[in-house]
């Protein structure tokens, strides 16, 4: 008799976990709480515009590719990628544009022009990057975090010390570039995915390898062709998705859960997996009694930023932007002191611009642009709409500033999106977008456990919990929870 699990939530974690589940003949239905699957990768469309709402950057390839390859499946049997050239670009000031290409041989001749004998060094970055990268993937991500005793072996004790853990990425960066405006190009994804570059491991040099040596891609129709993909080949799995069924309550009898309680049905299942916010099951569904954590737990963590984010509809072509577009034209370290050491609407924020209609024509309609806009900002902030509109003038303003365009006339459709948003769609604690901060002391068997402390039946997935922030880590963490349960019926 096949056993049957619950699923909360229906994210990229809660996918993956149902998939790999059915595969191995367990019976498994999915309860989300919204109205389509994706979870923070959602998708929405006004006006003739279309918006994916969160995960804009399709990096770390080798993971999706080794997902859909657990099926028997490619990716291409679901979506079409196409390689970003120039992956991004970056606004230092007015007229200071840098674009990185995606081929590497003019990657290291942009490097030596903005700084002599920097193409060398960048090399050897890469190539210990790489290393990284490689024995992260094959010894580390793929771990659940359980116990230090996972890593209590020779071989990985010996990397963790050429992984460069107990070293922070900005001496890392310090050690082979003297330009600021190199290591604030090799240092942004930190900022965006989690923490600064002075509190998070060097190890994570690991994303430059993925970055810039993998390639930033993009799936043709936007980042929720992955979802649907998914979707589709968990349904042809036999998967049950349940849309509007948001999970009210969980109950517990002994060490086991009994019941999982949505507003119009409870469910009963073998087992568990919550794909949900892990601080909102485990301090509003649960009994008080059977909570692993407290709450002056929870606020002791460190979280990676929330987002203030623009969907805007503008009724022109754009110049001077590409898919990728960063604005660091103001101070960037002090940007990451607001998020993280004084937490507080920064002053002069950077900017972030995806506007997906330049690869992509089904995205607006023909002569327009789709301009997505994000700010991180601290998670826990005020957020009004007075806020908001101030920030949006900022955008405009900056916009016009650094590449001489005033799109303000041409926008014919707006939208924002922040703390009370994330909240309300996805109960994300103090407004979070993308997690806990990659910092050492959050970092695999110190982070949020994968199975519940108390409740045998119970396992967590997602952002929250191993192995941390961002689309490919939710993909691996839903195939690590799942993995946890099939091995735990054969002990």
């Amino acid at each position: 008799m096949s056993k049957s699990v619950i699923v909360i939530g229906a994210g990229f974690s809660g996918i993956a976990s149902a998939s790999v589940l059915a595969m191995n003949g367990f019976k498994v239905r999915v309860l989300e709480k919204n109205d389509k699957a994706g979870g923070r990768a959602g998708l929405f469309a006004d006006s003739g515009f279309t918006f994916d709402m969160g995960p804009s950057w399709y990096w770390m390839p080798d993971v999706f590719d080794k997902y859909f390859a657990l099926f028997g499946k490619k990716t291409s049997d679901y979506y079409d990628l196409i390689r970003l050239d120039p992956s991004y670009s970056f606004y230092f000031g007015k007229g200071e544009k840098v674009e990185v290409p995606a081929d590497f041989e003019k990657l290291l001749k942009l490097f030596e022009s903005i700084e002599p004998g920097s193409a060398a060094k960048l090399q050897h970055f890469l190539s210990e990057a790489e290393y990284k990268y490689k024995v992260a993937m094959n010894k580390f991500v793929y771990k659940p975090g359980l116990s230090i005793t996972e890593f209590l072996q020779p071989e990985l004790i010996a990397s963790a010390f050429k992984m460069h853990m107990f070293s922070s990425f900005d001496s890392h960066l310090k050690k082979f570039f003297k330009s600021k405006k190199i290591r604030q190009m090799l240092e942004f994804p930190i900022l965006f995915l989690g923490g600064t570059a002075k509190n998070t491991p060097a190890m994570y040099s690991l994303m430059n390898y993925g970055d810039i040596k993998l390639g930033t891609w993009y799936p043709q129709g936007g980042m929720y062709k992955v979802v649907e993909g998914m979707v589709s080949l968990a349904e042809s799995l036999g998967v049950m998705f349940e849309y509007n069924a948001e999970v009210t309550s969980i109950s517990a009898a002994g060490s086991s859960v009994n019941k999982v309680k949505t507003l119009n049905r409870e469910y009963e299942a073998d087992f568990v997996i919550a794909s949900a916010d892990y601080h909102h099951v485990e301090q509003n569904l649960l009994p008080e009694n059977f909570r692993s954590y407290s709450e002056k737990y929870w606020n002791s963590r460190v979280l990676s930023p929330s987002s203030l984010i623009f969907y805007l509809g503008i009724d022109c072509k754009l110049d001077g932007i590409e898919h990728h577009t960063l604005f660091f034209d103001e101070d960037l370290d002090k940007h990451a002191s607001h998020i993280y050491e004084d937490p507080s609407w920064p002053e002069k924020p950077s900017l972030y611009f995806s506007c997906t209609s330049k690869t992509d024509p089904t995205a607006a309609p023909e002569g327009m642009e789709n301009l997505f806009v994000l700010i991180p900002v601290a998670p826990g902030l005020e957020d009004t709409d007075e806020i908001r509109e101030k920030y949006y003038r900022i955008v405009l303003d900056r916009f016009k500033k650094i590449t001489g365009q005033d799109i303000e006339p041409h926008v014919i459709f707006k939208r924002s999106y922040a703390h009370r948003d994330f909240e309300k769609d996805y109960n994300a604690f103090r407004g979070n977008a993308y997690g806990l901060a990659n910092t050492l002391l959050q970092t695999a068997f110190l982070k949020p456990k994968m199975h519940h402390s108390k409740l045998k039946n119970l396992y967590y997935t997602g952002q929250l919990t191993v192995p941390g922030p961002g689309v490919p880590p939710a993909l691996i963490s839903g195939q690590m929870a799942a993995e946890l349960i099939i091995k735990s019926l054969k002990q």
